[in-house]
């Protein structure tokens, strides 16, 4: 399963980027925003920093003006995809866009059957929104399960892209029903480093190694 980082912060990109951890990148006008300054600036950058795919978002509803959009964002980077929220329009651009070779990410879907229909436009990518779900009182990974066994029985090629994650929980359990990718804050993939006895052992490990230099001042590894 790849991980992407949700997020358009370049110092959290940078970080994990240097110990592999980034396979592409997912934004919005919202983590935008966040980051003031200029946006296009902060695209160029990102884009220029990762080497896989990063989802630009429009915000266009109809279709015309969502193909205008996406021309401009394209124009960022072979590796952008275009990212087009889950409405009837939204879809007839996808097909246009499929048609010319451009890859999407259909974002905002909550059912089983937005997905169906997403994959049937010829998205590249499809993002449930795990979290929203959970947050209404729904089990959001009972609807990856969904999708995933769809986009099997019928063979199409459109990936899963499990967004809104909230936890380390839901990408472990994105990871088990198979999931093609996980979309998450840096401050999620930062939790999932941690393990109390990691630091514990650790803590012992050079707790013992300074014990055992006082006893043999001699030793010259470290």
């Amino acid at each position: 399963m790849k991980i992407f980082l949700d997020t358009a912060n370049i110092a959290s990109i940078r970080h994990y980027s240097e110990m592999g951890m980034v396979d592409g990148i997912t934004t919005n006008p919202t983590l935008l925003s966040k980051e003031g300054g200029d946006p296009e600036e902060i695209i160029r950058k990102i884009v220029k920093m990762v080497q896989g795919p990063v989802s630009l978002e429009v915000i266009s509803t109809e279709v015309t003006q969502i193909m205008e959009e996406a021309y401009i964002l394209k124009q960022y980077g072979s590796n952008v995809v275009i990212k087009v929220p889950m409405i009837p329009d939204g879809l007839k651009a996808v097909k246009k866009l499929r048609e010319e070779g451009i890859d999407t990410n259909v974002t905002l879907v909550f059912s089983a059957t937005q997905a169906l229909l997403a994959a049937k436009a010829g998205a590249s990518y499809v993002s449930p929104f795990i979290g929203r779900l959970d947050d209404i009182g729904n089990d959001g990974m009972s609807l990856i399960r969904d999708i995933n066994q769809i986009f099997k029985n019928y063979q199409y090629n459109t990936k899963i892209l499990v967004a809104s994650v909230r936890h380390p929980i839901h990408v472990i359990e994105s990871a088990k029903v198979g999931a093609d990718v996980v979309t998450l804050p840096p401050d999620i993939l930062g939790k999932m480093f941690l393990h109390p006895l990691t630091d514990k052992g650790l803590k012992t490990f050079i707790s013992d190694w300074e014990n055992l230099k006082k006893t043999n001042p001699s030793i010259k590894i470290l």
